[in-house]
């Protein structure tokens, strides 16, 4: 059995402000998103709930900041995975995020699942597609082990259209709770009948954001 915790940043400045000229570079956590990387550290150092033999990150600055927080609690270092990134916005002609999404239409994945949001962006199937074989492929790599992957949004997202066997051409008709920054969402690897079957044990789990654990 392989287990894969995937913790979501803590909250990063773009919760507040878009006029970011490099979300790939500039995007780190508010004092906000310190503190609740804190609670976070404080639960899985008290509870020893998770056990794990390996912490890889997203290399954008708000996970990898993130993970820095978290990594004592776990008494393991930091691998950076590429991989583990949101989607890829692409380029951006230079303008600041807020001037960027004024000027041009923002993309829509129901009905036009293959549009980026700008030149050399990702689209949505295209993205979808790099989730499903990255969890494999650190699955694969880490058989019979548990491993905490500190991620984005869109990665949990992917996470549950891949791995429930949804559409990854359109958004698929269910809808998702809002997911929470600092939050635990656990997936479990078995192998059924010859084949990998995953089970998901809990999701936007931020129960030490409601109580201090100690």
């Amino acid at each position: 059995m392989t287990h894969l915790y995937l913790i979501r940043h803590a909250e990063s400045i773009l919760a507040h402000t878009m006029h970011i000229k490099d979300l790939m570079a500039e995007d780190r956590l508010t004092p906000e998103g310190v503190k609740q990387a804190e609670r976070l550290r404080d639960r899985l150092a008290a509870t020893g709930e998770i056990k794990a033999d390996a912490l890889l990150s997203s290399t954008l600055p708000r996970a990898r900041q993130t993970a820095e927080i978290v990594a004592p609690a776990l008494q393991l270092p930091i691998v950076p995975d590429v991989d583990l990134e949101e989607m890829r916005p692409g380029d951006w002609g230079g303008m600041y995020w807020d001037e960027y999404v004024q000027k041009h239409p923002t993309p829509d994945p129901e009905r036009r699942p293959f549009d980026p949001i700008a030149p050399g962006a990702e689209n949505w199937s295209q993205f979808l597609l790099r989730v499903a074989v990255t969890l494999y492929r650190i699955a694969d790599e880490h058989e019979g082990q548990t491993v905490v992957l500190m991620y984005h949004g869109g990665i949990v997202d992917g996470s549950l259209v891949c791995l429930m066997g949804l559409s990854t051409i359109i958004r698929p008709p269910v809808r998702f709770d809002a997911l929470l920054n600092a939050s635990i969402t656990h997936w479990e690897r078995i192998e059924q009948d010859g084949a990998p079957r995953w089970r998901l044990h809990r999701y936007n789990d931020a129960l030490h954001m409601r109580y201090k654990i100690s």
